[in-house]
């Protein structure tokens, strides 16, 4: 498959680092997620005790990834103090960096290769999960969607790093 020649591109080494500080996996559908402190994300699969990882092989749906600084966003909409990661359904947080500025780009977490593929939106069940007006207030602040290009392993503390378009 030929990988589209995306804009970002040139910007890509501006991009600091961040840092991972949330997992969680779901072992099945509509179960609540479980935070762990380390997994190893399996190339075109998924993360280990995910239950994507039995879905589509090669999906660009494979992990889906938030930042801190969106969660706060949402949160701030929400007028809340704070919002528990696991009720946004989201496998992976990052802190650090311009989540946005990753689509399409390849990163690395750990020892594992990542390609984010698109914006991953909010759904209906942030209503649910966060009340009235939890859908509006994760519009542009839903995060990512990426697919594992490596398998390896990760864990909370470690480095998101871009991959300059050159190694990717």
């Amino acid at each position: 498959m030929v990988k589209r020649p995306n804009p970002l591109d040139r910007y890509a080494l501006d991009i600091a680092p961040g840092t991972l500080t949330w997992i969680g996996v779901r072992p099945r559908r509509r179960e609540p997620l479980q935070s762990l402190e380390a997994t190893r994300a399996v190339a075109s699969l998924g993360l280990e005790g995910d239950h994507r990882m039995g879905k589509t092989p090669g999906s660009g749906r494979q992990i889906s990834l938030i930042s801190e600084e969106f969660i706060q966003q949402a949160a701030h909409f929400l007028q809340r103090a704070d919002i528990d990661p696991a009720l946004l359904r989201r496998n992976l947080v990052v802190k650090g960096l311009n989540l946005n500025a990753l689509r399409r780009q390849r990163f690395t977490i750990g020892t594992a290769v990542f390609e984010a593929t698109q914006l991953c939106h909010p759904c209906a069940r942030m209503e649910e999960n966060l009340g009235k007006g939890g859908v509006v207030a994760m519009l542009g602040h839903g995060g990512l969607c990426a697919k594992i290009i490596e398998s390896g392993d990760i864990a909370i503390g470690d480095t998101v790093s871009v991959l300059s378009p050159e190694a990717q």
